[in-house]
């Protein structure tokens, strides 16, 4: 009998050294896209999805998180007497978006070992990883795709994404066979391997559907890349006890924890804004003519 997914774990816990010096003293999570944090981007997908309850992996100096999905009294009651109805509505949505809770990562000991953090809230049953800094931009919600195929399915699930050969570095990436249509059963992962080493060009991106097996095995794990104890390398473990698959998942990531990545991510939901788009583009023709 398959069990309904009805948590996702989000960790919010690392320093965002890629984007620094902007993540200095405030979370990569809360840097915006247009006006809406990434966090909630991806806390609304999660929802979006059928999750009902969702726990945040936070760290030092990542208050603003929390503060961000709290009410705001005072400015509640400054919008109202202001008859700013719309924005007003906008932030209440936003402390009223579902379940939300937190726990911290004391020492900053890899995606592992964050995850590992969530072990009592997750209790014994399936549940959904999303990471902090990914968007994906999809008719269906990406994590929704995976629970669609999961409950067909069962076992684990990563969602993957074909990279160019020379990227293959910056990720986990999968050896396995396609047994259906976007589906792979995985056989093994690599945490960054070289370029010349790498089993494929299929890449784990930011969404995990895992059995709580995973919390053991993370447990028994070494650090490994970057001296940090490896996601990935638990999910080696757990491919020789359980079925792991990989899912070539339908839609467009950014990985807004980096510069370029943010840039995209910011031009593509401009041109998508109503309001936006057309003094947007005016300004954008002007600036390559």
């Amino acid at each position: 009998m398959k069990v309904k997914v009805r948590k996702a774990v989000i960790p919010a816990a690392g320093m965002g050294v890629r984007f620094l010096p902007a993540t200095k003293a405030q979370p990569k999570e809360m840097i915006p896209i247009i006006d809406k944090p990434t966090i909630q981007y991806v806390i609304e997908e999660a929802l979006e999805s059928g999750i009902e309850d969702i726990l945040i992996i936070s760290g030092r100096g990542k208050r603003a998180i929390e503060d961000h999905f709290d009410h705001a009294p005072e400015l509640e009651a400054h919008l109202a007497a202001k008859g700013k109805e719309a924005a007003l509505t906008a932030v209440r949505r936003i402390s009223e978006m579902g379940n939300i809770h937190y726990v911290r990562q004391r020492r900053p000991l890899g995606l592992g070992h964050a995850v590992g953090c969530a072990r009592a809230f997750v209790g014994n049953e399936p549940f959904a990883v999303l990471l902090g800094d990914d968007i994906v931009r999809s008719a269906v919600p990406c994590l929704k795709q995976m629970l669609e195929r999961h409950a067909e399915l069962g076992g684990s699930m990563v969602a993957i994404e074909e990279v160019p050969r020379e990227e293959v570095s910056k990720y986990g990436v999968i050896r396995g066979e396609e047994v259906g249509p976007q589906v792979y059963r995985v056989n093994d992962l690599v945490e960054k391997p070289p370029v010349d080493q790498a089993p494929s060009r299929l890449a784990v991106m930011g969404r995990y559907l895992l059995d709580p097996r995973i919390f053991d095995l993370i447990e028994e794990t070494e650090p490994g890349a970057g001296g940090e104890i490896q996601l990935t390398d638990a999910l080696r473990k757990l491919v020789r006890e359980q079925a792991l698959y990989g899912y070539r998942f339908e839609g467009q990531r950014y990985d807004v924890g980096y510069c370029l990545g943010y840039l995209k991510a910011t031009v593509d939901f401009a041109l998508e804004r109503e309001g936006v788009r057309e003094p947007f583009l005016d300004y954008l023709r002007r600036k390559l003519l």
